[in-house]
């Protein structure tokens, strides 16, 4: 297939784990993939490295550089303004500060934009997922942590610094259980994946009530939600447990943003309706009347979020 002069971007999913490369084109549609393993380096400078080897491959496929315009990065503690990286607990070769578009666009000799993951997110559901044709809502990633995106107006919000939109990082439990950030009863160690498990296993450990999930040896939070949909009584607690914190702390954004629709995405949005339906259920106890009209939805690009919303971020720059 023949394709325009710098018709095509490229976007970069940089997760904790792998790093997935899509080129993506005027269309939407990812016509080549690659990725690395993004913890195999310990300095960011080989991180670079390998990662220009793996996208000269794909590049090659739709017939070198002259047709890439640009590559968008969606990345954890990614900072749009300056382009860098920032203080990423996660990433072992990024601590501190890294200036990651700056080495890119060296490296490529193309424009390069970052943003935070979960922005990047938000981005490619309004561009081609679940949000298409909204121009307010909010977009929650529940995996190992909880991220968001912030959408007002049709622009995604960053805020002074950067980081605005950190709402896995909203207090709903004081002094409650230690989180990452240094502070104590985050939103993320209750609703997100980790915080699940922590939950069923209080539960386990606490109590002699029966369940499935006693026959598993490690629990995850797939195994929750499959057991609740079950009829497991203590897997639907856990569930019920987790909708109401999710559906309070929501209720108090929508007061802020009041926005059309929360897209729930990330690992956990895997498990389906009765995550949105448990959640919008508390939402509705608690908002303020007048955002009680707000949806909720599953995010609709699953895997792809990542390298969609980093193609959108310099779409959009």
């Amino acid at each position: 297939m023949e394709y325009n002069i710098k018709s095509l971007v490229i976007g970069l999913d940089l997760g904790g784990t792998n790093s997935v490369f899509g080129i993506v084109d005027g269309d939407g549609e990812i016509i080549a993939t690659t990725s690395i393993k993004t913890q195999t380096f310990q300095r960011v400078e080989q991180y670079v490295e390998e990662s220009v080897k793996a996208v000269m491959q794909i590049v090659e496929q739709v017939g070198g550089m002259e047709k890439i315009r640009a590559l968008g990065i969606g990345a954890p503690c990614g900072n749009y303004y300056k382009g860098t990286i920032e203080n990423a607990a996660n990433l072992v070769w990024a601590k501190g500060i890294v200036p990651l578009a700056d080495m890119f666009a060296e490296k490529l000799g193309i424009p390069v934009a970052i943003t935070n993951d979960a922005n990047a997110a938000a981005m490619g559901e309004m561009k081609y997922g679940a949000a298409v044709g909204m121009k307010n809502f909010v977009e929650l990633t529940l995996g190992t942590g909880v991220g968001s995106g912030i959408v007002a107006n049709g622009q995604l919000i960053y805020g002074c610094d950067g980081f605005a939109g950190e709402l896995g990082h909203m207090i709903v439990e004081t002094d409650g259980r230690p989180c990452g950030c240094g502070r104590k009863g985050c939103l993320e160690q209750y609703t997100s994946a980790t915080g699940i498990v922590r939950m069923a296993n209080t539960l386990l450990n606490t109590t002699d009530r029966p369940s499935a999930l006693r026959n598993v040896q490690y629990v995850s939070a797939k195994e929750v939600f499959d057991a609740a949909k079950q009829g497991d009584e203590l897997a639907a607690e856990i569930v019920d447990r987790h909708g109401k914190c999710l559906g309070k702390a929501l209720a108090q954004i929508a007061c802020v943003v009041d926005p059309e629709v929360f897209v729930i995405g990330g690992g956990v949005s895997k498990a389906g309706t009765i995550i949105t339906d448990t959640t919008e259920k508390y939402f509705k106890e608690y908002a303020f009347h007048a955002c009680k009209n707000t949806k909720f939805t599953l995010a609709t690009l699953g895997n792809d979020a990542g390298m969609y919303g980093g193609a959108c971020a310099i779409m959009n720059d």
